[in-house]
């Protein structure tokens, strides 16, 4: 767990051993937990992306952070083999930054002047 999130759940008044509880501080239900997202990306304005695509987002973070797939697997529960499809398939294409790193890179490489 990183330190924010530690911090946080350091900070919060403890009403069950488990972090995401509905407002009786039981687990959610498949159906009260997928109720809670929507009305939640609702009053936050998000459409079109699931809980899922949080996964997707943190193995990109991680992956653009430098860990390894196999640390990202162990992070998020995910196979190696979704990790790489996720990155190939979803995520690193569209991230503009790698690109510009890697340009960066093979400018470097080549001593191409800027």
């Amino acid at each position: 767990m990183g330190a924010p999130l530690k911090a946080a759940l350091d900070a919060t008044a403890k009403r069950s051993t488990l972090i995401l509880t509905n407002h009786m501080g039981q687990p959610w239900t498949s159906h009260g937990f997928q109720s809670s997202w929507l009305r939640a990306s609702r009053r936050a304005g998000i459409a079109g992306l699931t809980f899922n695509d949080l996964r997707g987002t943190a193995v990109t973070r991680l992956a653009i952070a430098g860990c390894t797939e196999a640390e990202i697997a162990t992070i998020t529960g995910h196979s190696l083999r979704d990790v790489r499809s996720i990155l190939d398939l979803h995520y690193l294409a569209r991230d503009p930054a790698l690109a510009e790193s890697a340009i960066a890179k093979l400018e470097r490489r080549t001593n191409i002047p800027n």
